[in-house]
């Protein structure tokens, strides 16, 4: 390993891919965590240390590793976060035999399918820790026990009783169409993280496999999965070695560990990573104040590396916009306009006018974004009906609620063939029509076949004739296709849309409200909800908008980037720019938790304003709508993050 005097410049992080490569390959191996902060050349670190360390690329030590790997049968397992990374890797890594590439639920799945006796004592472990932390919750109470928590009691039991005459198991998380064997993401991995720790035999087979496994993300790895791994390879040391990559400052989920440096080995190599090859100068400088800053709240170590801006990229444009969270939000997206034509005369820059807006806007929470984006009631009807999976995940899954289908699926496809003049695209009509299987198995007596050709086209005319109603609504665009049976939809959908019944009243405390009801109310709101903020609503699921939530955009990057934080909007209560900018005053929960040593509201905040401005290339504008806008400007002064030509005050 070259650990001696290291080129300064760009060319500063040249020797960690060596120092990786001889931390695997040595005798025995040493594991490591790999410190790779925002736009580092992570994955380009990750690749090459690959392609080194499988004989693609010419190396001593990587040519004897492979041949170990090969001569046993092995390869290198690399875990990544999202589809999306998994898809960058294998793509930048080529053809290569000896590295499997996968999400860390795939992985998890892989490992534990077939095991059905195994994932049943997994699950009923689960099973029964739950029910003795419910006990133990209700006999701290002053009270006692209560009738509803020896309700809960049964329903837990209920539902171990249910496990054991489940014979066959099946990841996917829609249990409500797939049965009660279906494991959802989270059980997958809690089910996985169990059987490492309790079954020597799938320690072995784990072992086997994989000796070496790279975990990518590992800040937002869910600590369970990671400790059972941490476990392993001490366990089983020279047998199993463990790379972790990834930035706790860039942590946004809580499945990870609160402070991950701290949870590593003292004995792992730790090899940091210090360029910063995204980012302009400035826009660099502001995370590592941001990072470095001592907030009142803040419970996290400032651990970490501060980033080098590359030598060319000396420039850069940050703003900071504030103003008060009491404006109408009319004007607020008014002012937010005018706040993006200043970036457009502070940087000279095109992107930022209203004719191009090639800017990429970021909102606190998901409701926030529908409000700015124009399909807030297309959302708040899909959280009423499946609210783990009506928003985008950074782990991939963005196809919102299964019971929609083929709303957000075959029918915006097909929407999507119609002309601005009315015209049909038969063409690209017939190409969604055979994608979504309409057009297979036709009968084959001419008679019956053209029939079933009339009824499409019928299908087909009064889709039409329904989405350029000035008016149309989700219920008015269905009517034809669920008449004629054109897509074959959800069994929850057909029965809800001919439910005539009224919905029930929003409940005054919606953690008591039935899942039924929500789900009937949310059935009403979306029958009822403009066509045109269906499209909106899946262009955001799918990462295609010009909006997205900080914690969706993890690993991505933008030339030019909006941060909207408005807590008032959010409606959330786990992140607070208000108390961050000093705005508001923290709780008395807020400051018990610091007393304790606990994450705070303002560690999750700080970590999320990391991650946001690290999105941005070149130029960066924050508007932040303020409970208190004064105070908020006395606090951003006294952070020295930004110079005095740098803040704005938004009449």
């Amino acid at each position: 390993m070259n650990t001696a005097v290291h080129a300064l410049g760009n060319d500063r992080d040249a020797h960690v891919v060596e120092d990786i490569c001889g931390y695997i390959a040595a005798v025995p191996p040493r594991s490591f965590f790999l410190f790779a902060g925002a736009g580092s050349g992570k994955t380009r670190t990750l690749v090459e240390a690959l392609r080194r360390v499988t004989g693609v690329v010419e190396h001593e030590l990587g040519r004897q590793y492979a041949e170990r790997l090969r001569s046993r049968g092995q390869s290198v397992r690399v875990i990544t976060y999202t589809k999306n990374a998994t898809a960058v890797i294998t793509g930048r890594l080529g053809e290569n035999y000896l590295t499997v590439v996968s999400t860390i639920h795939s992985f998890c799945w892989e490992l534990i399918k077939g095991f059905d006796q195994d994932i049943r004592e997994a699950m009923l472990a689960r099973k029964a820790k739950k029910l003795t932390d419910a006990k133990a919750y209700a006999m701290g109470k002053v009270k006692g026990e209560s009738d509803k928590d020896r309700e809960k009691y049964a329903e837990i039991e209920a539902e171990a009783a249910q496990l054991r005459r489940t014979e066959t198991f099946i990841y996917h998380p829609d249990r409500n169409t797939y049965g009660q064997g279906a494991l959802s993401h989270a059980e997958v991995l809690e089910v996985t993280a169990w059987l490492i720790r309790e079954r020597p035999t799938l320690q072995r087979i784990l072992a086997d496999r994989h000796p070496l496994i790279l975990i990518d993300e590992s800040q937002d790895t869910m600590k369970g999965v990671l400790d059972a791994l941490f476990e392993l390879s001490k366990n089983r040391s020279g047998h199993i070695t463990l790379g972790l990559i990834g930035d706790h400052r860039q942590r946004i989920y809580p499945d990870g560990h609160d402070d991950l440096p701290s949870h590593v080995p003292d004995d792992w190599a730790r090899p940091a990573l210090q360029m910063n090859h995204r980012s302009q100068e400035r826009i660099v400088k502001l995370i590592n104040r941001i990072w470095a800053a001592d907030i009142e709240g803040r419970t996290q170590p400032r651990t970490g590396v501060a980033q080098h801006s590359r030598t060319e990229k000396n420039g850069g444009t940050v703003r900071i916009f504030v103003g008060d969270t009491k404006t109408d939000t009319a004007d607020k997206i008014r002012i937010e306009g005018e706040c993006a034509l200043a970036m457009a005369v502070e940087t000279a820059s095109a992107a930022w006018q209203e004719h191009v807006r090639s800017y990429k806007t970021l909102a606190l929470e998901h409701k926030l974004a529908a409000r700015r984006g124009g399909f807030f009631d297309a959302y708040s009807a899909m959280d009423l009906l499946d609210k783990d999976a009506a928003t985008p995940k950074s782990n991939g899954e963005r196809t919102g609620p299964t019971m929609v289908r083929p709303l957000l699926g075959p029918m915006l496809d097909l929407a999507e063939c119609l002309q601005p003049d009315r015209s049909l695209n038969e063409f690209a009509a017939m190409d969604v029509l055979r994608r979504h299987g309409v057009l297979a198995n036709l009968p084959q007596p001419r008679a019956e076949r053209q029939a079933v050709l009339d009824n499409i086209h019928a299908a087909v005319t009064d889709f039409a004739a329904a989405i350029f109603q000035d008016d149309a609504t989700v219920r008015d665009v269905l009517a034809p296709l669920l008449k004629r049976g054109l897509f074959e939809a959800d069994s929850r959908l057909v029965q809800a849309y001919g439910d005539a019944s009224a919905p029930p009243p929003e409940p005054k405390v919606k953690s008591k409200e039935a899942k039924e009801d929500r789900r009937k109310r949310g059935w009403h709101a979306l029958f009822k909800t403009s066509w045109r903020e269906v499209g909106r609503y899946r262009a955001y699921l799918g990462g295609e908008a010009e909006l997205a939530t900080h914690q969706v955009v993890k690993g991505s990057e933008f030339k030019h980037v909006m941060v909207i934080m408005d807590d008032e909007e959010a409606g959330g209560n786990w992140f607070s720019y208000d108390k961050l900018f000093g705005a508001e005053e923290l709780s008395p929960t807020d400051k018990h938790n610091v007393e304790d040593g606990n994450e705070t509201i303002i560690d999750r905040t700080l970590r999320l304003l990391y991650v946001t401005c690290s999105r941005a290339e070149e130029s960066l504008a924050l508007i932040l709508w303020a409970k208190n806008p004064n105070a908020a400007l006395d606090a951003i002064k006294r952070s020295e993050w930004f110079a005095a030509g740098e803040v704005t005050v938004l009449k």
